[in-house]
């Protein structure tokens, strides 16, 4: 992790803290609004400019893999085991 890194690539990383941590705890709803909020900063840093190409690359990886960690990942997916 570098220190040189821009205030969109800080905030960028505070959402990534957060849905890790989220995800860690077992807290499906706030990590599923945490995803969308990463989704929807990067977009924002994408349409104003807001990143470099590499690192707007590696946050869309960084996405990509939790998007691909937390499909179906919610209360609503999950079986009662009382049926």
């Amino acid at each position: 992790m570098s220190i040189f890194k821009s205030k969109a690539e800080r905030n960028l990383d505070i959402i990534i803290q957060r849905l890790a941590m989220n995800l860690s705890n077992n807290y499906k709803d706030n990590a599923q609004d945490n995803l969308r909020e990463l989704e929807s900063a990067i977009e924002e840093m994408r349409a104003s400019g807001g990143l470099k190409t590499s690192s707007l690359a590696k946050y869309e990886s960084i996405l990509g893999i939790y998007k691909e960690k937390l499909k179906g990942y919610s209360h609503k997916d999950q079986k009662p085991y009382w049926h």
